[in-house]
Protein backbone atom coordinates (compact mmCIF):
# COMPACT_ATOMS: atom_id res chain seq x y z
CA UNK A 1 0.00 0.00 0.00
CA UNK A 2 1.24 3.43 -0.75
CA UNK A 3 1.52 6.21 1.85
CA UNK A 4 -1.91 7.90 0.80
CA UNK A 5 -3.73 4.73 1.08
CA UNK A 6 -2.89 3.79 4.19
CA UNK A 7 -3.41 6.79 5.89
CA UNK A 8 -6.92 6.63 4.17
CA UNK A 9 -7.32 2.85 5.36
CA UNK A 10 -6.51 3.74 9.35
CA UNK A 11 -8.22 7.27 9.67
CA UNK A 12 -11.31 5.74 8.04
CA UNK A 13 -11.03 2.64 10.92
CA UNK A 14 -10.95 5.35 13.45
CA UNK A 15 -13.79 7.31 12.08
CA UNK A 16 -15.91 3.89 12.25
CA UNK A 17 -15.00 3.66 15.41
CA UNK A 18 -15.97 7.41 16.85
CA UNK A 19 -19.24 7.41 14.81
CA UNK A 20 -20.09 3.89 17.02
CA UNK A 21 -18.75 6.18 20.51
CA UNK A 22 -15.68 4.21 20.24
CA UNK A 23 -12.59 5.42 21.09
CA UNK A 24 -9.42 3.33 20.50
CA UNK A 25 -7.42 4.45 23.18
CA UNK A 26 -9.85 3.61 25.76
CA UNK A 27 -11.97 0.48 24.62
CA UNK A 28 -9.48 -1.50 25.16
CA UNK A 29 -10.13 -1.52 29.07
CA UNK A 30 -13.91 -1.57 29.06
CA UNK A 31 -13.99 -4.92 28.40
CA UNK A 32 -10.52 -6.09 29.63
CA UNK A 33 -9.27 -4.91 33.02
CA UNK A 34 -6.54 -7.04 33.94
CA UNK A 35 -5.72 -8.28 30.53
CA UNK A 36 -4.16 -6.85 27.71
CA UNK A 37 -5.04 -3.21 28.43
CA UNK A 38 -3.01 -2.41 30.79
CA UNK A 39 0.44 -2.60 28.81
CA UNK A 40 1.74 -1.04 25.95
CA UNK A 41 1.63 -3.00 23.14
CA UNK A 42 5.43 -4.39 22.86
CA UNK A 43 7.34 -6.52 20.33
CA UNK A 44 7.36 -9.86 21.36
CA UNK A 45 10.99 -11.09 20.45
CA UNK A 46 13.14 -7.26 21.02
CA UNK A 47 11.04 -5.89 24.24
CA UNK A 48 10.57 -2.61 22.07
CA UNK A 49 7.16 -0.63 22.62
CA UNK A 50 5.20 0.49 19.36
CA UNK A 51 4.71 4.22 19.28
CA UNK A 52 2.40 6.64 17.52
CA UNK A 53 -0.71 5.46 15.70
CA UNK A 54 0.93 1.83 15.74
CA UNK A 55 -0.31 1.95 19.98
CA UNK A 56 -3.99 2.97 19.25
CA UNK A 57 -3.93 -0.04 16.43
CA UNK A 58 -2.81 -2.44 18.25
CA UNK A 59 -4.86 -1.90 21.41
CA UNK A 60 -8.02 -1.53 19.37
CA UNK A 61 -7.39 -5.17 17.45
CA UNK A 62 -6.27 -6.43 20.68
CA UNK A 63 -9.38 -5.54 22.43
CA UNK A 64 -11.90 -6.47 19.76
CA UNK A 65 -9.71 -10.01 19.57
CA UNK A 66 -10.00 -10.46 23.16
CA UNK A 67 -6.07 -11.20 23.20
CA UNK A 68 -4.63 -11.96 26.86
CA UNK A 69 -1.27 -10.03 26.41
CA UNK A 70 0.00 -6.92 23.79
CA UNK A 71 2.77 -8.91 22.90
CA UNK A 72 3.30 -9.09 19.15
CA UNK A 73 5.49 -10.52 16.41
CA UNK A 74 5.95 -10.92 12.80
CA UNK A 75 5.51 -14.45 10.73
CA UNK A 76 9.27 -14.37 10.35
CA UNK A 77 10.18 -13.43 13.95
CA UNK A 78 7.64 -16.13 15.24
CA UNK A 79 9.51 -19.15 12.89
CA UNK A 80 12.88 -17.70 14.22
CA UNK A 81 11.87 -17.76 17.89
CA UNK A 82 11.26 -21.52 18.06
CA UNK A 83 7.34 -21.27 16.77
CA UNK A 84 4.61 -20.77 14.47
CA UNK A 85 1.58 -18.18 13.42
CA UNK A 86 -1.37 -21.06 13.64
CA UNK A 87 -3.05 -21.49 10.02
CA UNK A 88 -5.60 -19.43 9.60
CA UNK A 89 -4.70 -16.48 11.50
CA UNK A 90 -5.22 -13.42 10.42
CA UNK A 91 -2.79 -10.43 11.03
CA UNK A 92 -2.57 -7.02 11.99
CA UNK A 93 -1.07 -4.33 9.89
CA UNK A 94 0.75 -1.18 11.15
CA UNK A 95 2.84 0.83 9.59
CA UNK A 96 6.35 1.98 9.70
CA UNK A 97 7.93 5.99 9.25
CA UNK A 98 10.94 6.52 7.64
CA UNK A 99 12.94 8.50 5.36
CA UNK A 100 15.89 7.06 2.24
CA UNK A 101 18.23 8.76 0.12
CA UNK A 102 17.61 7.87 -3.38
CA UNK A 103 20.10 6.23 -5.08
CA UNK A 104 22.67 8.18 -6.35
CA UNK A 105 21.48 11.45 -4.43
CA UNK A 106 24.62 11.41 -2.12
CA UNK A 107 26.90 11.50 -5.25
CA UNK A 108 24.63 14.14 -6.82
CA UNK A 109 24.83 16.24 -2.81
CA UNK A 110 28.78 16.40 -2.57
CA UNK A 111 29.50 17.20 -6.35
CA UNK A 112 26.98 20.52 -5.82
CA UNK A 113 27.91 20.76 -2.20
CA UNK A 114 24.87 20.57 -0.60
CA UNK A 115 23.20 18.10 2.06
CA UNK A 116 21.72 14.67 0.33
CA UNK A 117 17.94 15.17 0.01
CA UNK A 118 15.91 12.68 1.83
CA UNK A 119 12.52 11.03 1.47
CA UNK A 120 10.12 10.18 3.82
CA UNK A 121 8.31 6.76 3.51
CA UNK A 122 5.49 5.04 5.35
CA UNK A 123 5.67 1.46 5.18
CA UNK A 124 2.39 -1.35 6.07
CA UNK A 125 3.53 -4.40 7.97
CA UNK A 126 2.01 -7.27 9.66
CA UNK A 127 2.31 -8.17 13.15
CA UNK A 128 0.60 -11.11 14.71
CA UNK A 129 -0.23 -11.62 18.40
CA UNK A 130 1.65 -13.70 20.49
CA UNK A 131 -2.14 -15.80 21.16
CA UNK A 132 -2.03 -16.36 17.51
CA UNK A 133 1.14 -18.48 17.95
CA UNK A 134 2.49 -22.07 18.51
CA UNK A 135 5.71 -23.94 20.45
CA UNK A 136 7.02 -20.23 21.54
CA UNK A 137 9.01 -20.50 24.57
CA UNK A 138 7.28 -18.97 27.55
CA UNK A 139 9.65 -15.96 28.10
CA UNK A 140 8.47 -14.86 24.78
CA UNK A 141 4.76 -15.28 25.57
CA UNK A 142 5.36 -13.84 28.95
CA UNK A 143 3.19 -13.48 32.23
CA UNK A 144 0.16 -11.28 32.30
CA UNK A 145 -0.10 -9.32 35.49
CA UNK A 146 -2.96 -10.73 37.76
CA UNK A 147 -6.25 -8.77 37.29
CA UNK A 148 -6.11 -5.15 39.01
CA UNK A 149 -8.90 -2.99 40.07
CA UNK A 150 -7.55 0.22 39.84
CA UNK A 151 -9.82 1.92 41.96
CA UNK A 152 -8.97 0.10 44.94
CA UNK A 153 -5.40 -0.43 44.23
CA UNK A 154 -4.01 2.54 45.70
CA UNK A 155 -0.11 1.96 45.63
CA UNK A 156 -0.19 2.23 42.10
CA UNK A 157 -1.58 6.01 42.43
CA UNK A 158 1.40 6.41 44.28
CA UNK A 159 3.53 6.03 40.82
CA UNK A 160 1.14 8.30 39.76
CA UNK A 161 2.17 10.99 41.69
CA UNK A 162 5.50 10.89 41.87
CA UNK A 163 5.20 11.23 38.25
CA UNK A 164 2.87 14.50 38.14
CA UNK A 165 4.91 15.90 40.55
CA UNK A 166 8.29 15.28 38.59
CA UNK A 167 6.88 17.40 35.55
CA UNK A 168 7.73 20.55 37.86
CA UNK A 169 3.99 21.93 36.48
CA UNK A 170 2.30 24.18 38.97
CA UNK A 171 -0.86 22.65 40.05
CA UNK A 172 -3.66 24.90 41.99
CA UNK A 173 -7.03 23.69 42.74
CA UNK A 174 -10.59 25.31 41.83
CA UNK A 175 -13.52 24.68 42.77
CA UNK A 176 -15.56 23.19 39.59
CA UNK A 177 -13.46 22.97 36.22
CA UNK A 178 -9.89 22.01 34.90
CA UNK A 179 -7.66 23.13 32.60
CA UNK A 180 -4.21 24.00 31.66
CA UNK A 181 -3.61 28.09 31.13
CA UNK A 182 -0.55 28.99 29.21
CA UNK A 183 -0.23 32.11 29.87
CA UNK A 184 1.37 31.50 33.32
CA UNK A 185 2.18 27.57 32.81
CA UNK A 186 -0.39 26.25 35.45
CA UNK A 187 -2.96 23.38 35.94
CA UNK A 188 -6.09 24.53 37.33
CA UNK A 189 -7.91 21.15 38.72
CA UNK A 190 -10.51 20.59 41.60
CA UNK A 191 -9.04 18.30 45.08
CA UNK A 192 -9.54 15.35 44.71
CA UNK A 193 -12.18 15.27 47.13
CA UNK A 194 -14.83 16.46 45.03
CA UNK A 195 -14.46 13.63 42.65
CA UNK A 196 -17.37 11.09 42.61
CA UNK A 197 -14.55 8.27 42.22
CA UNK A 198 -10.89 9.53 43.21
CA UNK A 199 -8.94 8.05 40.31
CA UNK A 200 -10.57 10.40 37.56
CA UNK A 201 -8.41 13.01 39.66
CA UNK A 202 -5.91 10.95 37.63
CA UNK A 203 -7.34 11.16 34.43
CA UNK A 204 -8.01 14.37 34.83
CA UNK A 205 -4.49 15.70 35.63
CA UNK A 206 -2.29 13.60 33.15
CA UNK A 207 -5.15 15.26 30.49
CA UNK A 208 -4.33 18.85 31.63
CA UNK A 209 -0.60 17.43 31.67
CA UNK A 210 -0.66 16.70 28.33
CA UNK A 211 -1.51 19.91 27.18
CA UNK A 212 1.36 21.33 29.21
CA UNK A 213 3.65 19.70 27.34
CA UNK A 214 2.67 21.99 24.63
CA UNK A 215 4.66 25.13 26.08
CA UNK A 216 7.04 27.01 24.20
CA UNK A 217 9.99 26.05 26.66
CA UNK A 218 8.81 22.24 26.14
CA UNK A 219 7.49 20.34 23.16
CA UNK A 220 5.88 24.04 21.32
CA UNK A 221 2.67 22.97 20.15
CA UNK A 222 0.29 25.51 18.80
CA UNK A 223 -3.02 26.73 20.97
CA UNK A 224 -5.15 28.14 19.72
CA UNK A 225 -9.60 29.80 21.48
CA UNK A 226 -12.39 27.13 21.97
CA UNK A 227 -14.26 25.87 18.43
CA UNK A 228 -11.40 26.17 16.29
CA UNK A 229 -9.83 23.39 14.26
CA UNK A 230 -6.70 23.51 16.41
CA UNK A 231 -8.23 23.58 19.63
CA UNK A 232 -9.84 20.22 18.43
CA UNK A 233 -6.17 18.92 17.15
CA UNK A 234 -4.90 19.82 20.54
CA UNK A 235 -8.34 18.28 22.66
CA UNK A 236 -7.45 15.02 20.78
CA UNK A 237 -3.43 15.13 21.11
CA UNK A 238 -4.14 15.74 24.98
CA UNK A 239 -7.19 13.08 25.51
CA UNK A 240 -4.74 10.04 23.94
CA UNK A 241 -1.62 11.56 25.53
CA UNK A 242 -3.80 10.65 28.81
CA UNK A 243 -4.50 7.44 27.65
CA UNK A 244 -0.85 6.87 27.12
CA UNK A 245 -0.14 8.07 30.53
CA UNK A 246 -3.04 6.27 32.63
CA UNK A 247 -1.75 3.09 30.82
CA UNK A 248 1.63 3.31 31.67
CA UNK A 249 0.67 3.46 35.39
CA UNK A 250 -1.98 1.05 35.48
CA UNK A 251 -4.84 3.43 35.47
CA UNK A 252 -8.10 2.63 33.25
CA UNK A 253 -8.63 5.82 30.87
CA UNK A 254 -12.24 6.81 30.34
CA UNK A 255 -13.50 9.16 28.27
CA UNK A 256 -13.88 12.15 29.69
CA UNK A 257 -14.50 14.48 26.93
CA UNK A 258 -17.32 12.86 24.85
CA UNK A 259 -19.00 16.10 23.56
CA UNK A 260 -15.66 16.67 21.55
CA UNK A 261 -16.12 13.30 18.88
CA UNK A 262 -18.09 15.75 16.87
CA UNK A 263 -15.21 18.22 16.10
CA UNK A 264 -12.55 15.35 16.42
CA UNK A 265 -14.82 13.34 13.84
CA UNK A 266 -14.48 17.08 11.38
CA UNK A 267 -11.06 17.28 11.42
CA UNK A 268 -10.36 13.43 10.69
CA UNK A 269 -12.76 13.47 7.88
CA UNK A 270 -11.03 16.59 6.63
CA UNK A 271 -7.63 15.63 7.16
CA UNK A 272 -6.92 11.64 7.23
CA UNK A 273 -3.32 12.18 8.36
CA UNK A 274 -4.67 14.14 11.82
CA UNK A 275 -4.93 10.78 13.84
CA UNK A 276 -1.47 9.97 12.80
CA UNK A 277 0.15 13.53 13.77
CA UNK A 278 -2.29 13.26 17.25
CA UNK A 279 -0.77 9.97 17.94
CA UNK A 280 3.08 11.07 16.87
CA UNK A 281 2.77 14.10 19.11
CA UNK A 282 0.77 12.05 22.30
CA UNK A 283 3.61 9.65 22.35
CA UNK A 284 6.15 12.83 22.61
CA UNK A 285 3.67 13.96 25.41
CA UNK A 286 3.62 11.36 27.36
CA UNK A 287 7.16 10.26 26.82
CA UNK A 288 8.19 13.96 28.02
CA UNK A 289 6.38 13.88 30.97
CA UNK A 290 7.73 10.20 31.63
CA UNK A 291 11.22 10.88 30.81
CA UNK A 292 11.05 13.19 33.78
CA UNK A 293 9.76 10.73 36.31
CA UNK A 294 12.50 8.27 35.27
CA UNK A 295 15.33 11.56 35.76
CA UNK A 296 14.04 14.05 37.84
CA UNK A 297 17.15 16.07 36.73
CA UNK A 298 15.63 16.58 33.39
CA UNK A 299 13.43 18.99 35.27
CA UNK A 300 16.29 21.87 34.63
CA UNK A 301 16.12 21.50 30.32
Amino acid sequence: MDRASIYDTVTAKIIRDLESGILPWTKPWKSGVGKAGFSFPANATTGNTYSGINVLLLWLHGSEQGFPTQRWLTFPQAVEAGGHVRRGEKGTQIVRAGTYTPKGEKVRAAEEGRDASVVPFLKAYTVFNVAQCDGLDAAITGIEAPDIDPDRDLPRVEAADRTIAATGVRFINHPDKAFYRPADDVIAIPLMAAYTDPINWYRTAFHELGHSTGAKHRLNREFDRFGTEKYAREELVAEIAAAYLCAAHNIVPTVRHADYIGNWLEVLRGDSKAIFQAASLATKASDWILDRAAKPEALAA
